[in-house]
């Protein structure tokens, strides 16, 4: 049996809960519900499957990730895009951070085997988000203010049982 699995940073829930604001208003005039389905988080490798079976391999590859990197501050400001026609996507960027940038390269040490470009950013409305309504949730969000801050002081793996779920951590520390 083959579940799905991700690594990611996630803000607190405080934050959470404030972007949960911005998906709620994309969900009702947008009609993008599928957004409300994922947590805030930024993707430090995007989701993969494998065997059940070989979870332990995906622990211990992630066990062996450098996080001695002191806790660092990333700040959140303002919303980007992704324009793809096909597959447009509404997120809230981070400012250009160097610790995020040497995080994600310490992962990818490890979780190697999928091609991707790293953008960093925390979607707020993908999947059933229409070119149309992109257009117009752009037009509104392209000038909205939001900023935040917070500490990244761990990273998580995560499983998908319907809904996904970490089963791992693994704190920052010098």
């Amino acid at each position: 049996m083959k579940k799905m699995y991700f690594i990611a940073i996630y803000p607190p829930q405080e934050i959470i809960e404030e972007i949960k604001v911005f998906k709620e208003d994309l969900a009702i005039n947008y009609a993008n519900s599928r957004a409300l389905k994922n947590e805030a988080h930024i993707t430090l490798f995007p989701p993969f499957s494998r065997e059940i079976e070989l979870e332990d391999d995906i622990h211990i590859a992630f066990q062996k990730i450098n996080t001695q990197i002191a806790p660092f501050e990333l700040e959140m400001d303002g919303f980007g895009s992704f324009p793809n026609p096909k597959n447009p996507v509404l997120y809230i960027q981070p400012k250009e951070n160097v610790q995020l940038t040497e995080l994600y390269h310490r992962v990818k040490e490890y979780f190697n085997f999928a091609q991707y470009s790293f953008h960093p950013h925390m979607t707020v409305g993908f999947r059933d988000l229409t070119w149309e309504n992109y257009l117009k949730a752009w037009e509104k969000y392209e000038s909205t203010e939001y900023k935040t801050k917070f500490i990244v002081d761990k990273i998580l793996l995560l499983r998908h049982d319907g809904q996904w779920v970490p089963i791992a951590e693994k704190k920052l520390e010098k």
